[in-house]
């Protein structure tokens, strides 16, 4: 007798292979048939109307500190998700001495804005050692399945200590491998590193390893290569141009030693790609040198998002743009609700908007000042990710011969203050997502960058995975759509092939039972909302889904119609899995 049969749904296997009606049948968390099941199953579910999907993996998130208290890992689990694999950008909480767990916290929180309070009331810490970590999160129940990389930061830091920023000795280099090669055993999937200037720790410095000669990383590969397992995955310098502080030619320097390094030896390197707005046609000649490279032998994957890089600016957001105003911070201790009573009086919008904003804040706080209300898009309802120009607050305040501040303050007005503005800083050359639809169609790329659980107060990205079936298969108007059944393959078996994951990602009998079931022409975003519920009550912004009907992991509904169960199907995901 069958565990579980979900009947007459429309399988989207993962495969790529075209969607078909088909029940799927589950025993002891495994798929075990796919077509007509006649078999009897102790409990059925009808999913006539419905997609049926194996469940989502994501590649790039930064739960690594909310694993450890968070079964859920939400909102991720909200979006289909039911493997995230964390440690990405160099940075982590393990390998880690005693002494320097709080500088570890304050690297996470200036690299990913991840609030410290949350970090520092939530992890408790029982480990040193990397592996001592996988086995914390292997003793934790949790819903759903996570891995992780060993981050290069913690691990020069934990070799090198009090001269984690200075140029490694043979000696370092060899305990850093050292330190890699144990962990890989242990399970690690793989190995991280970041090399942009502008991911900086609380106090503005940067992180160990960003400006490290590429023979340190050539090292940690060829630990990597020894073991014959794992994939390293790269924050390039450049990939943001002068945004990141970064130098704008520094991607085409780091290519060259990514690809040498990728013909080297027989690792898989993902490396972040975005779209920049100054040569918005740039990243073609970097795929044009991947391509070449990977006739050659070498296995480098561009990693790309599905929708542009950018932040959230309103009430709820971290970056409130007006917040610069000295009337409107006489309000900001007020309560939300109260405070947007007020704003809404006549005499405190005339006073705010008859004061000119004072910028006393870091470049990044200040980028409205900064940047044209051009490039300032409100959110709206239904969400807008890509918005057209004439739709930014400048174009509408030259239709309507306003001030643009006095647009931005009566767009973020809607919604009972909760409407957020939209500033695409990346992947919007043009205006438009035709290069992003380019650079996520190359046949090298892999679907990420969603930054799960990172950048709390200004982003949500987590919710790339729906975004990438509402918008780029249903509802795309501003170009072409891409077809269902390749949006599927590249959110599941793509990842999961990436990472060596051979036991998911696609619906066939011996894989692990993990599903969606999903209403296509339901399926929704809500606008992102601020909420309290990380520990020491701090605040993140979280963005829900609506129309995934279930989310399974190994057959246990984990999600059932947004909201969570008591189920804990997931573990640790312990290195590569052999295809059944």
């Amino acid at each position: 007798m069958h565990d579980l049969v979900v009947r007459s749904g429309t399988v989207v296997d993962g495969t790529g292979a075209a969607a078909r009606t088909a029940d799927v049948a589950v025993r002891d968390g495994r798929i075990v048939e796919v077509g007509r099941v006649a078999g009897r199953a102790r409990r059925t579910v009808e999913a006539d109307g419905l997609l049926v999907t194996p469940g989502f993996v994501d590649v790039h998130t930064h739960y690594d500190g909310q694993a450890t208290w968070d079964p859920h890992l939400t909102p991720s689990c909200w979006h289909g998700v039911t493997t995230a694999v964390m440690g990405n950008c160099g940075v982590g909480f393990a390998p880690v001495a005693a002494e320097r767990r709080s500088w570890l916290i304050e690297l996470m929180e200036g690299v990913e804005d991840i609030p410290g309070s949350a970090l520092s009331e939530g992890i408790r810490w029982s480990w040193e050692s990397f592996e001592e970590y996988l086995d914390a999160l292997e003793a934790m129940p949790r819903a759903i399945d996570v891995g992780a990389q060993v981050p290069h930061a913690a691990a020069r830091a934990h070799v090198m200590g009090d001269r984690a920023h200075d140029p490694a000795t043979a000696d370092d280099l060899e305990a850093m491998a050292a330190l890699v090669r144990s962990a890989l055993r242990a399970g690690a999937l793989g190995v991280s590193t970041g090399r942009t200037a502008g991911h900086r720790d609380a106090n503005g410095g940067p992180v160990p390893g960003t400006f490290v000669d590429h023979h340190e990383v050539g090292a940690l590969l060829a630990a990597m290569a020894a073991e014959g397992r794992g994939v390293l995955q790269v924050v390039p310098a450049g990939i943001s141009g002068e945004i990141g502080g970064d130098d704008p030619g520094a991607m085409e320097r780091e290519l060259e030693w990514l690809i040498a390094h990728g013909e080297r030896y027989p690792v898989p390197i993902t490396f972040l790609t975005m779209q920049r707005g100054d040569d918005p046609d740039l990243w073609r000649s970097w795929y044009a040198a991947v391509d070449d490279a990977n006739r050659r032998g070498a296995r480098l994957r561009p990693q790309v998002a599905s929708r542009c890089f950018g932040v959230l600016l309103g009430h709820q957001s971290t970056m409130d743009p007006f917040r610069w105003f000295p009337s409107y911070r006489e309000l900001l201790a007020l309560p939300f609700e109260e405070r947007m009573r007020r704003l809404a009086e006549p005499e405190v919008r005339e006073r705010i908007l008859g004061e000119r904003p004072v910028f006393d804040g870091p470049p990044s706080l200040d980028m409205l000042g900064r940047r044209s209300f051009d490039l300032l898009f409100p959110l709206g309802e239904p969400l807008d990710y890509e918005p057209a120009p004439e739709d930014s607050v400048g174009a509408i305040a030259r239709r309507s011969g306003q001030d643009p501040w006095a647009v931005a303050y009566d767009l973020l007005a809607r919604a009972g203050g909760r409407e957020l503005l939209l500033l695409p800083l990346l992947n919007y050359g043009g205006g438009s997502y035709d290069g992003l639809h380019d650079m996520m169609t190359s046949p090298w790329t892999v679907q990420g960058l969603g930054d799960a659980g990172a950048h709390s107060g200004l982003i949500c990205d987590a919710s790339m995975t729906t975004y990438l079936l509402t918008h780029w298969v249903r509802d795309r108007t501003r170009g072409p759509r891409l077809p269902l059944e390749w949006a599927v393959r590249r959110l599941t078996a793509e990842p999961a092939e990436l990472y060596g994951l051979g036991d998911r990602g696609t619906i066939e009998p011996g894989r692990r039972a993990d599903l969606n079931l999903i209403d296509l022409d339901g399926l929704r975003l809500r606008r992102p909302e601020r909420v309290t519920d990380l520990p020491a009550g701090a605040g993140r912004l979280v963005q829900r889904s609506e129309g995934y009907r279930a989310t399974l992991v190994a057959g246990e509904v984990v999600v059932d119609d947004g909201e969570l169960t008591d189920a804990r199907p997931g573990g640790l995901v312990r290195g590569p899995r052999p295809s059944p």
